[in-house]
């Protein structure tokens, strides 16, 4: 495996499990800066690396009528004040070419959305630009079709390639976690992220917008842990019911701690 080094993190290769969380969206400035001090913190009392994570416009939402954030150009000056005042690195998903020269000038790690992840312009100029990229596997793919993915970005000089399991379309409105991907995926010799939050989605479960379990998210992230994952992607909310995008699949702050801890334990038990 090639590990892959973000401002001083290094993702797999043996290295500690990683940390992606942040809220789905940018809902408001304070509230995306108070989640993100609450993660620093919490994973610097643990011990644990990690990279914040909000996205500036959700352009895959269920409803034409779904809050998308505010925008590249306010999203993207939020995401670099956090960067800033904090001195963490930051992720966020971009959906359209123009999208990438900005966002390459403020995020640290380039997330390609897994609706968008066989499209192949949009891939390669991310690539083009030399940042890391975090490429989710599409829910309507194997695990081995991420061979063909890894191959695209690396044909446009991309060598910082991170790949992120999501779940698996299982019928109507439904998704389930493979993680034998989490093996099959780390033979491309990209590490591999578990997104333990959106595996338990129910894509328009709830009519006009996304249902979810949130409290399967910590079974799937210990079960991936314990398979082998490079790190854990989870969105996180002060109050996941009000939030504004993706909140019944959201993990409440109060509980992140507990669920961090217990995947470290998990962590350290396999490396003794």
């Amino acid at each position: 495996m090639d590990p892959v080094g973000i401002n001083g993190i290094t993702i797999g290769g043996g290295a500690p499990f990683v940390l992606i969380a942040g809220p789905c969206v940018i809902e408001d400035e304070a509230t995306t800066y108070d989640i993100a001090l609450f993660l620093k913190e919490t994973t610097r009392r643990l011990g644990i690396p990690f990279i914040f994570k909000a996205s500036y416009d959700k352009a895959n939402r269920t409803s034409i009528t779904s809050f998308r954030g505010p925008g590249l150009e306010k999203g993207l000056n939020i995401l670099a004040r956090i960067r800033s005042t904090l001195g963490v690195p930051v992720l966020s998903d971009v959906h359209q070419i123009p999208e990438v020269s900005p966002a390459a000038d403020v995020l640290d790690i380039i997330q390609v959305p897994a609706f968008l992840c066989r499209q192949t312009d949009l891939l390669v100029e991310i690539a083009k630009t030399g940042k890391p990229i975090n490429i989710k596997k599409g829910q309507f793919l194997a695990p081995w079709d991420m061979t063909h993915v890894v191959e695209k970005a690396r044909s446009a000089g991309s060598r910082k390639i991170v790949l992120t399991e999501r779940g698996v379309t299982f019928g109507y409105n439904n998704l389930v976690a493979d993680l034998r991907s989490i093996v099959i995926m780390q033979r491309t010799g990209c590490p591999v992220i578990f997104d333990a939050t959106h595996s338990v989605q129910l894509p328009g479960g709830a009519g006009g917008s996304s249902a979810g379990q949130r409290e399967f998210a910590p079974v799937l992230a210990r079960a991936a842990i314990a398979a082998g994952a490079d790190g854990i992607f989870m969105e996180v909310h002060p109050e996941p019911d009000r939030a504004l995008s993706d909140g019944p699949n959201s993990i409440p702050l109060t509980e992140v701690e507990p669920v961090l801890r217990r995947l470290k334990a998990i962590q350290q038990a396999l490396n003794s």
